[in-house]
């Protein structure tokens, strides 16, 4: 990871995207501290002054029930970001140890894993997600499990092709030869070869999901109020977006840079990872 930040340095966008994001976490954690209008986190409302636009009081304006924007902004960082961390962990703890089986065990094991993921992945994009949210309550964490469970056979296949391409190199043929058992062979030469594309992938996806959380917040999926995320913030507010325009325009913003960040940073992590892309 050291090695990583001493090459980001001859990067500007990637260490403003680390800075970016590293900010937005700081006062999405510290918000609640600092802020006059923490209870507005709460659910509190004050419709003598809704619907204001921004000014030294409120530097984001208020919403409808009179809640400061810039309060409910940056606290919903900390939400979208999580609720993007914990996509991106689940589809890897579910896929990468099924690419790693399709990889590395006979033929029919590896069809039967690889035939129930082009199953989920014979679906639209959004379609299963929406589908196992409903059933699932509608839930922030029921969405959560719903693009997890869509989007893990990707890291199997990632997994899969970094497994059949590890397996028949020297060291492990070596390993093999000296009795070294398959669990032994996957654990500590294939697995660890194996994370720095799924680490790519992850940082990537991290982005994705707080489009699709986002997107999914305008069906009436995912965070409920009072929880301050920002598709649903978005939503709640849609409607009055002509009138007043900074109850959208903020955590769309907020949405549009730190998705953008987490690109650039995983593409930055290819190129670091695989330096024969950036030297090409």
């Amino acid at each position: 990871m050291k090695s990583f930040f001493i090459f980001a340095q001859h990067k500007n966008t990637t260490i403003v995207s680390i800075l970016f994001l590293s900010t937005v976490i700081l006062f999405a954690v510290l918000i609640p501290f600092l802020s006059p209008y923490s209870d507005d986190l709460r659910g509190a409302v004050h419709l003598e002054i809704n619907n204001q636009a921004p000014s030294l009081s409120h530097f984001f304006g208020t919403d409808a029930a009179g809640r400061d924007m810039f309060t409910l902004t940056l606290r919903g960082g900390l939400v979208s970001i999580r609720v993007a961390i914990s996509v991106v962990f689940m589809s890897i703890a579910l896929g990468v140890p099924l690419g790693l089986v399709a990889g590395v065990s006979e033929k029919r094991v590896d069809e039967v894993i690889m035939r129930i993921c082009d199953a989920f992945l014979s679906f639209p994009p959004l379609v299963l997600p929406i589908v196992i949210a409903v059933a699932l309550g509608g839930s922030l964490n029921s969405v959560i499990v719903g693009i997890s469970i869509s989007w893990f056979p990707w890291y199997v296949r990632i997994a899969r092709a970094q497994a059949i391409t590890i397996k028949s190199s020297d060291y492990v043929l070596i390993s093999k030869s000296m009795g070294g058992s398959l669990f032994h062979i996957v654990t500590k030469h294939i697995l660890p070869n194996s994370i720095s594309p799924v680490i790519v992938q992850g940082s990537i996806d991290a982005g994705y999901a707080i489009l699709t959380v986002a997107g999914l917040s305008f069906i009436g999926l995912g965070a409920e109020p009072p929880l301050p995320e920002w598709g649903l913030l978005i939503t709640a507010s849609r409607a009055q977006f002509l009138y007043h325009w900074w109850v959208v325009v903020f955590p769309g913003v907020f949405i549009l840079l730190t998705v953008l960040c987490f690109n650039i940073i995983g593409d930055d992590l290819r190129d670091y990872l695989n330096p024969k892309i950036e030297n090409n």
